[in-house]
């Protein structure tokens, strides 16, 4: 199974450092999102990350920098509906409902479908699906191997994503809440927790 990390909204030092020892350790795929940002920061950490990972990296906004960077593929979701005219190549995008997955699964590499879980980042951003509710979609066709499943996975539920019949989970706050940014200098913590997850995906 597919283990995806979203990015922290924000920017950081360090960040480049964390995520290329992360696709060393096996990340198979990053979500570059940074909302409200300039595309100039993009590029900086972009370019501090080598190259060799660049066709593991999907951005969610400033969709030039797929081609410029040679980037695995965009991401579409409130945000960014569309993609831009001509775009050729990957495509995900953003599903909150099984409605969603259904319409939006048939022109995407993959959606993420959440939230699977109460949310780990997010306040007050509780589960919109029962286990029977999945499973249903599992046995209907609507839930397969190109929906990701994002919202709460940590290390006590991968195994239940994995087991519903995901073709990935999409993790965060579970990685990030593991470093801030503020005040600590040694990442070792966040990068021994994501061995345990990828080794639960796999």
């Amino acid at each position: 199974m597919k283990l995806i990390l979203i990015t922290t909204p924000t920017y950081f030092v360090e960040e480049d450092k964390i995520l290329t020892t992360l696709f060393d350790e096996g990340l198979d795929i990053l979500h570059l999102r940074k909302p409200d940002t300039a595309p100039v920061y993009a590029e900086r950490l972009l370019t501090l990350i080598p190259e060799k990972y660049h066709k593991r990296i999907v951005v969610h906004g400033h969709f030039y920098l797929k081609k410029e960077y040679n980037l695995k593929g965009i991401h579409l979701n409130r945000r960014n509906p569309e993609p831009p005219a001509c775009y050729s190549g990957h495509i995900s995008c953003s599903c909150h409902s099984l409605e969603e997955v259904k319409q939006y699964k048939p022109g995407c590499d993959y959606v993420f479908l959440s939230p699977i879980f109460d949310s780990i980042s997010k306040q007050d951003y509780k589960s919109g699906y029962t286990a029977e509710e999945i499973r249903s979609a599992v046995k209907n066709g609507i839930i397969d191997r190109r929906v990701i499943a994002l919202g709460g996975i940590d290390e006590n539920n991968l195994l239940r994503v994995k087991d519903f019949g995901f073709g990935g989970a999409a993790i965060m706050g579970t990685l990030w809440n593991k470093f801030d940014p503020a005040y600590d200098y040694n990442y070792q913590e966040l990068i021994a927790h994501f061995r345990k997850l990828k080794r639960l995906a796999d």
